[in-house]
């Protein structure tokens, strides 16, 4: 069901400052959560600034007091049942699929093929998170190279609360300890930023009203650099973690994730357990 409020170019802003390209997700008046055509919308948002000559770093933002809620699981412009075009993995349709099949097709394509994709751009990417940072949030930030956090943000994953063992893009003992990840997973509770700060989540953490003033100071002197170093120090950063095993720990989790959707289907009303988006935000509070 589409949402007419929302302009099909408007879900996802663009801007160049001199060398920095900002991607700003814009659905505030849904805490940004992502539907389908925001996450394309991000998709043509990147490329194009992967294409621009000029750009040398990417700020990914969210409008108005908060990052991203995460997916959409509830909203007016919730367009599950609906495909576009394939952009990041070799995927069929799942548009007309049914049951496992469906679910399993549209989030390897949506969740994880895009985060590898968006963390596998040849520029440097900055999240410049505040306010909520939730499940499908908490995927973006941490596709991205660096977070800088305002003194507002909090990051979670309560997705336990629906059966399942964490967003699609599992980087969790990875972007911090194996003991800390299963902290956030088994309490579903925030961590706030200067927590997230201290176990090394994010990079920075800086008072709400200088949010925008530091992750641009900060881009500005990584786009000094010179374009070809950046792309190759990221490349090698990226693959000493995939040798760590992330890419092999997100196949292993993904599975399980779908093994959870196709549990809760034949014992829930639906593939999340009967949850929604009211449901999960009150287990934050």
């Amino acid at each position: 069901m589409s949402d007419a409020t929302e302009p099909d170019d408007d879900v996802v802003l663009y801007e160049t400052r001199d060398a920095v390209a900002i991607v700003t997700m814009h659905r505030p008046q849904y805490r940004n959560a992502q539907n389908a055509r925001m996450t394309y919308a991000l998709e043509a948002a990147f490329t194009r600034a992967v294409q621009d000559d000029a750009v040398k770093v990417i700020v990914l933002a969210g409008s108005g007091p908060h990052f991203s809620a995460g997916h959409d699981i509830g909203t007016p412009g919730r367009d599950i049942h609906r495909s576009f075009p394939r952009v990041a993995t070799s995927w069929y349709e799942h548009e007309g699929r049914e049951l496992a099949e469906a679910t399993f097709v549209r989030e390897q394509e949506l969740y994880l093929g895009m985060c590898r994709r968006w963390r596998d751009l040849p520029k440097p990417t900055i999240a410049m998170v505040q306010g909520a940072c939730v499940a499908g949030g908490l995927m973006l930030a941490w596709a991205c190279d660096l977070i800088v956090a305002a003194d507002d943000a909090f990051f979670a994953d309560p997705v336990v609360k629906m059966g399942i063992p964490g967003v699609e893009y599992f980087a969790h003992p990875f972007a911090m300890s194996p003991r800390m990840a299963k902290e956030m997973l088994f309490l579903g509770e925030k961590l706030d930023a200067a927590r997230a700060y201290a176990i090394g989540m994010v990079n920075r953490v800086v008072p709400r009203d200088a949010l925008e003033a530091e992750t641009l100071a900060v881009a500005e002197r990584i786009a000094k650099m010179p374009r070809f170093g950046l792309a190759l120090a990221k490349k090698a950063v990226n693959q000493a973690e995939d040798r760590m095993g992330l890419r092999d720990a997100m196949d292993a989790a993904y599975g399980l994730h779908h093994l959870a959707h196709a549990h809760n289907a034949l014992s829930s009303p639906d593939h999340l357990a009967g949850q929604d988006a009211k449901s999960m935000a009150k287990s934050l509070k």
